[in-house]
């Protein structure tokens, strides 16, 4: 499974949505993205690449493509 797939699988997973609504989500556009949202979110990611996020990382996980940028900081690459 490719680093763009696990990426998806984690906020489809999360907050039962298509993929193709990902490209434009930001935090609190759906009512599933809320604060335990979110961090439900952030631990999906941690165990799919096994990183640990920091906590500013994740206070600035904004959107489903600021995540993309954030995640390069932990060595993975989302590529389209």
């Amino acid at each position: 499974m490719s680093n763009l797939e696990k990426y998806n699988q984690a906020f489809c997973e999360t907050f039962n949505i298509e993929a193709a609504a990902l490209p434009e989500l930001k935090y609190q556009d759906i009512p599933e993205w809320d604060s335990v949202g979110h961090m439900t979110l952030m631990a999906a990611l941690e165990e799919a690449f096994d990183i640990m996020l920091e906590v500013e990382d994740i206070i600035d996980f904004s959107s489903y493509a600021k995540g993309k940028e954030l995640l390069k900081k932990y060595e993975v690459e989302i590529a389209e």
